[in-house]
């Protein structure tokens, strides 16, 4: 029988989502968290990698078990989780829903504050940047749409098979004071740091250090040599899953505090 765990984590203690020999894995927690309730070694599937302090507000892991259960294990498996992960709901799948292999596309975002706030340190980037070029931001985000090939944003292109990924949204948003940033973006893949690198170039065309062009560019020839600057992990959210059986809201009210459209005005 195969279970999808609905989940949200903060990676900030983590190496990633996977299990690492320089840190815990998020994986790692849960899979020895439920091997320790059903008294046997358990594997689970994930819909994906996250770098290391790179958050979730939405993620899903199949388990495969061979009979069902007759106690509260969402309540169990909260109970003896750290309090940085936490299990929303368990849903019954058929057997060849796959977490991973079946996600038709995956969204993320990312976070960026101008100020100094201690309590934002690990849910949000700091950048003490002010005048942000938000307008050339958005333009460059749009060209995302556009191209498929993003050898060029991709921290170690050639351990992939390819390098194609297609972009469904991309966009820049401020909130009403102008001191924080949102980068909302959406694919059906994507590649190593590939999120943290495209908004490290839209940092700099922000800030004016890079031109629109010169972004367009690595897009049009993704193999043009570039320095890659990839922006801190604090501050990225993989925020949302969608299969083709499956399309629930996150349930972290946190993340949607973060996020709430109330708060943000797109960038024409």
């Amino acid at each position: 029988m195969r279970y999808f765990f609905h989940l949200g984590y903060l990676g900030t203690n983590y190496s990633g989502w996977q299990k690492h020999p320089d840190g815990p894995g998020v994986q790692q927690v849960l899979e020895n968290a439920l091997s320790q309730i059903f008294k046997t070694p358990l594997w689970i599937v994930g819909c994906g990698r996250t770098d290391a302090q790179v958050h979730a507000s939405q993620y899903f892991f199949h388990l495969d078990t061979t009979q069902a259960w007759d106690f509260d294990l969402l309540f169990r498996l909260n109970k003896l989780l750290p309090s940085d992960i936490a299990v929303f709901e368990i849903i019954p799948m058929p057997d060849d829903a796959h977490a991973r292999f079946d996600a038709i596309e995956r969204s993320y975002d990312y976070f960026i504050h101008t100020y100094k706030d201690p309590f934002l340190s690990n849910f949000s980037s700091y950048y003490l940047i002010k005048n942000w070029d938000i307008e050339q931001m958005n333009r460059a985000a749009g060209l995302l749409l556009k191209y498929n090939d993003y050898h060029a944003f991709c921290k170690m292109p050639d351990r992939n098979t390819h390098t194609i990924c297609h972009i469904s949204e991309a966009g820049v948003f401020t909130d009403q004071t102008g001191d924080k940033l949102r980068f909302r973006i959406s694919a059906n893949r994507f590649l190593g740091k590939m999120v943290r690198i495209i908004t490290g170039k839209l940092i700099e065309i922000g800030t004016g250090t890079l031109s629109v062009d010169e972004f367009e560019s690595h897009l049009i020839d993704p193999l043009l040599l570039q320095i890659i600057k990839p922006a801190y992990p604090q501050g990225l959210y993989l925020s949302k899953i969608k299969y083709p059986y499956l399309d629930i809201a996150p349930c972290s009210t946190f993340s949607q505090m973060l996020a709430g459209e109330t708060n943000w005005k797109a960038i024409k």
